[in-house]
């Protein structure tokens, strides 16, 4: 229902607006440093700090603005990585059969086997608390999700009478894959870099939230709302600035995914009836 009272126009207006609401916070919110205020602290929202103070006299909103470089910049780069990986060895497996299928495969089931969360936290805690640690373990461990649905699809879209005459006719490899295969996965590959996007500031939150995330002090967002916890009750918007801000962004991409992957998919399918 959501999806389709909004559309394509309706999302990328969401987006700007999204874009607009921070870029305002951030020149009103003030010092997004948010110094040390003890006099401050624990105060509700006012016209100083739109979504109260923390405990420590800090403004929320500063803060919640302040981590969001940290919180979106790891997912966006763990996101690139496994994507980039996926993608790679699931044509790769899709155009190679044999041993380097058998090979490929077999090192995705045996990535999925791990539980993710608890590898993740296993790693970073080996690596130490760093953005760089966060993004190589989420980006190492998330890959095959790309591989299988482009293994898959590219393995079907080899099956198509288009791309058996190019076979016949000589065209390379290198290619077919360019030209006619990986413009079929095009639309998937959009909705599902939308989605991982939006599991990997999960789990990027999800790390922070459970200490092994961002560094000590650091305003990413699941440690804010780590440290919302003890005062949940006195001070509740502590927890809702984060938090509002990280359902905010996953439901937004998951949106934007869902409307570009329909748009895009129409057109494609358009294109082939011609």
């Amino acid at each position: 229902m959501i999806r389709r009272a909004l559309g394509p126009v309706g999302i990328a207006s969401a987006v700007s607006f999204a874009i607009a609401v921070v870029a305002v916070a951030i020149v009103l919110s003030g010092n997004l440093n948010a110094d040390l205020n003890l006099d401050d602290r624990l105060t509700g929202p006012s016209g100083r700090a739109w979504f109260g103070s923390d405990q420590l006299g800090r403004p929320v909103l500063a803060r919640v603005i302040a981590g969001a470089p940290w919180s979106l910049g790891v997912a966006l780069a763990a996101n690139a990585i496994s994507l980039c990986i996926g993608v790679v060895l699931g044509l790769l497996a899709a155009e190679f059969a044999g041993a380097p299928r058998r090979i490929i495969l077999q090192v995705v089931n045996l990535t999925l086997s791990f539980p993710g969360l608890v590898a993740a936290m296993a790693a970073v805690a080996v690596l130490g608390q760093s953005a760089m640690a966060v993004i190589l373990v989420l980006g190492l461990l998330a890959w095959p999700l790309f591989a299988r649905v482009v293994y898959a699809e590219a393995l079907s879209a080899r099956e198509r009478p288009y791309l058996i005459a190019a076979r016949i006719g000589g065209v390379g490899r290198v290619t077919q894959v360019y030209r006619h295969i990986l413009p079929v996965l095009l639309p998937s590959l959009i909705a599902m870099t939308a989605f991982h996007f939006a599991d990997m500031l999960i789990a990027a939150s999800a790390l922070s939230f459970l200490g092994v995330g961002a560094p000590l002090g650091s305003p990413a967002w699941g440690a804010m709302l780590a440290e919302s916890r003890p005062y949940l009750f006195q001070a509740p918007w502590m927890l809702i600035g984060p938090a509002f801000a990280l359902a905010t962004t996953v439901l937004l991409l998951n949106l934007c995914g869902d409307a570009l992957a329909r748009r895009l998919g129409g057109r494609r399918r358009t294109e082939l009836r011609r």
